[in-house]
């Protein structure tokens, strides 16, 4: 089985060596989002709700750019720089996972790349 990288322009083009997913067989392999804006490469202004939002919407086109969608996400991972955001990320995380529920963490950490104060990564598998 090979592993195909995955590069969509509807998400922040990676800020290091690595892809933004990696495809092997029915999974996908996402890495991290950052709520980086993929048109400009900047951190998107807001509270952590519309960090949140845009995280998830860099995951989303990820995971659309590999023939997935949110519901085929089997595991997350949240990483927060303040556990107080922990609710606010709920809801916004609650929305576009709708009735989806994959197993998930989330850990506090002392810092993200760019000064972002949440990142998510996701593994998915088609059904």
């Amino acid at each position: 089985m090979s592993n195909e990288a995955v590069l969509t322009s509807g998400a922040p083009a990676p800020i290091g060596p690595y892809s933004q997913a990696v495809r092997s067989g029915k999974e996908l392999f996402c890495s991290g989002q950052i709520p980086l804006d993929p048109q400009t490469g900047e951190l998107v202004a807001g509270d952590i709700g519309a960090q949140t939002q845009r995280v998830l919407d860099n995951l989303g086109a990820v995971l659309r750019e590999a023939g997935f969608d949110y519901g085929d996400v089997v595991k997350t991972t949240i990483y927060l720089i303040d556990m107080q955001d922990f609710a606010a990320v709920n809801a916004v995380y609650e929305r576009a996972f709708g009735t989806a529920k994959p197993a998930r963490s989330t850990v506090a950490v002392a810092g993200l790349p760019r000064g972002a104060r949440v990142e998510i990564d996701a593994i998915a598998r088609v059904h």
